[in-house]
Formats: structure tokens, C-alpha cells, sequence
């Protein structure tokens, strides 16, 4: 008496990733994933490894967990993987304050983000 097994919530020759708690803006954190969207996988990998952006690294990090996904957990070849999809989400914000003149108080707000990568295998045409 086991429970079924979860259908897939991607197509079969699509992969994901998603990175939570991302220390940045989403706004910033959406111009790396533009950088990479709709390009071959390896071509990505190249363009965040020399970005010179500081979140470059971690949405890197998630483009590599989603090509071991396709690779390990959906045996899709590497080499014909591309970025479909790349998209960013808002996450919790960090209220803090500084004391201002005259009373006053200074809102600062420490945004979080997460992205989701998708990556589609897709056939070479000869």
C-alpha cells in the first residue's frame, strides 16, 4: 500500500531548478536571468562565470543544479540542453531603520528574491 508516484510537473525533456533566499533585489537579480535566457547551456555557464554582476555566482550555481537534474534525474543530453526559461520571484523583506534629524526615521528594506531556471532539450538540426 504505497501512494502513487507524483506526476511530473515539467515535460519530459525539460528539467528545473529553484534558489530560494537570494540576497538581492529581484529587479537586480532579473537583469542576470535576461542574461541568460534562451541561450545554450554552456554559453551561459560562460557568460555568468565572467559576469561582473555579485549574484552571477549563486544564479550559476542554480544553472548547474538544474543541468545535473536533466542529466541524472531525466537522462536528457547535456549538449543539447538550452536556458528556456529563466524567472524571478519576490521573497520575504527585511525591515531595518536608522535614526534621522529632527525625529525622524530612515526605512531601509533588505529584499530577498528566488529564481527558476528551465532547461529544454532540444534536437540539433543537421
Amino acid at each position: 500500500m504505497s501512494k502513487d508516484k507524483n506526476p511530473r510537473r515539467v515535460a519530459d525533456n525539460e528539467a528545473r531548478a529553484k534558489l530560494r533566499m537570494l540576497r538581492t533585489s529581484p529587479q537586480k537579480l532579473n537583469l542576470v536571468a535576461a542574461l541568460i535566457r534562451g541561450k545554450k547551456v554552456e554559453k551561459a555557464l560562460t557568460d555568468l562565470t565572467f559576469s561582473k554582476k555579485r549574484i552571477a555566482g549563486d544564479v550559476k550555481k542554480c544553472l548547474q543544479s538544474a543541468i545535473a537534474n536533466a542529466e541524472n534525474n531525466h537522462n536528457l543530453d547535456v549538449d543539447e540542453l538550452v536556458v528556456a526559461e529563466a524567472y524571478v520571484g519576490k521573497n520575504l523583506i527585511m525591515k531595518r531603520g536608522r535614526p534621522r534629524a529632527r525625529g525622524r526615521f530612515g526605512k531601509i528594506v533588505k529584499p530577498f528574491s528566488e529564481i527558476t531556471i528551465l532547461v529544454r532539450q532540444i534536437e540539433e538540426q543537421a
